[in-house]
């Protein structure tokens, strides 16, 4: 009966451990807007202007509210499908998803995820997150699209930190943020690269961002981690940054060019591996054991100068220290990512 009693408890206090999984804690106090506060009216000054410009564009202002984090007005409407086009800096249309995803609509046959919506340049709408649902709609021939509309126009710039539920690949990302690093320049160049930590989320993506633009094969993966470790946001004005940033861009593809005929001198002494190429550019990786101590985040070394030595490293690669053994534990270091 006792060690019924003992078993039987256990089994409680493993059952309550087991429901903690994957829990997650509250925040330590509430926040946020009361319901009183929410609902607006469409003709309250902070989303009167925005109702005034769907109703000029064919469409029909449906409602408003703040949002309940920031209490920030946002305006519910439905646009005609002509009036909206996407940020030009968004990732590339895959046409391939825009009919799966009109397929999917179509089944359901609804159209549930409102579009993101911004006053872009000249007065337009943009769309900062809904270049699929937008092609979607276009397959479907629909005429009108549900949107929120938002007054504050620098979300076209930040919608990308939310982009987490399906995250960009590298390619896409640093597509993205370079689209949206030249767009800026041209309104604001003159402020520093720094005023835009939010906008652009890493260095490494404007830099690969441009290589993609110059090469869209290439293998940004193998250069990710060395270009964390060494690509800093710079002081310097947006424009003159990015014009270093091409420079950074060429350099790095000159190394590929080079690192490319390791990988093709290696492969006819018989190599064979799909981690030649992450072998090869991390031993020419000037930083490659280089371990930032907690809190720093000075570079090892200025990336021209990483450039300058990997671009040495590589001229001098030795093809007779490869060894299998080593491309397994690249392997392993791979599949451990």
């Amino acid at each position: 009966m006792a060690a019924r009693k003992k078993k039987a408890a256990a089994g409680k206090r493993g059952s309550a451990r087991s429901g903690a999984r994957g829990q997650l804690a509250p925040g330590k106090g509430s926040r946020g807007l009361d319901a009183s506060q929410v609902a607006v009216a469409l003709d309250d000054p902070s989303v009167a202007d925005l109702a005034a410009v769907v109703r000029a564009a064919g469409g029909a202002p449906i409602g408003a509210y703040r949002e309940p984090l920031g209490g920030r007005a946002l305006l519910l409407a439905s646009l005609p499908f002509a009036a909206v086009q996407p940020t030009p800096f968004q990732r590339d249309l895959s046409p391939t998803h825009a009919k799966r995803l009109a397929k999917a609509i179509e089944q359901t046959a609804a159209f549930l995820d409102p579009l993101i919506v911004v006053r872009g340049e000249d007065g337009r709408l943009w769309t900062p997150n809904g270049r699929h649902r937008l092609a979607a709609a276009k397959v479907l021939g629909l005429k009108q699209i549900t949107a929120l509309i938002s007054p504050d126009d620098a979300l076209a710039y930040r919608i990308l930190a939310l982009n987490t539920e399906k995250a960009h690949n590298l390619k896409d990302r640093s597509l993205e943020v370079i689209r949206m690093a030249r767009n800026l320049a041209k309104q604001r160049g003159r402020e520093p690269e720094q005023t835009f930590v939010a906008e652009f989320e890493a260095p490494e993506l404007l830099t690969l961002g441009v290589v993609y633009e110059k090469n869209p094969r290439f293998a940004g993966g193998a250069y990710s981690s060395f270009l964390k470790k060494v690509d800093r946001f710079s002081d310097r004005t947006l424009a003159a940054s990015l014009r270093q940033r091409e420079d950074y861009a060429a350099r790095l593809l000159e190394i590929d060019t080079r690192v490319k005929s390791v990988i093709a001198a290696l492969t006819a002494r018989g190599f064979k591996s799909p981690y030649l190429r992450n072998y090869v550019v991390a031993r020419i990786n000037p930083v490659r054991f280089h371990k930032a101590k907690k809190g720093d985040t000075r570079p090892p070394m200025p990336i021209g100068e990483a450039l300058t030595r990997m671009s040495a490293a590589v001229r001098k690669f030795n093809l007779g220290s490869v060894s299998n053994s080593d491309l397994a534990w690249v392997a392993v270091g791979a599949s451990g990512d």
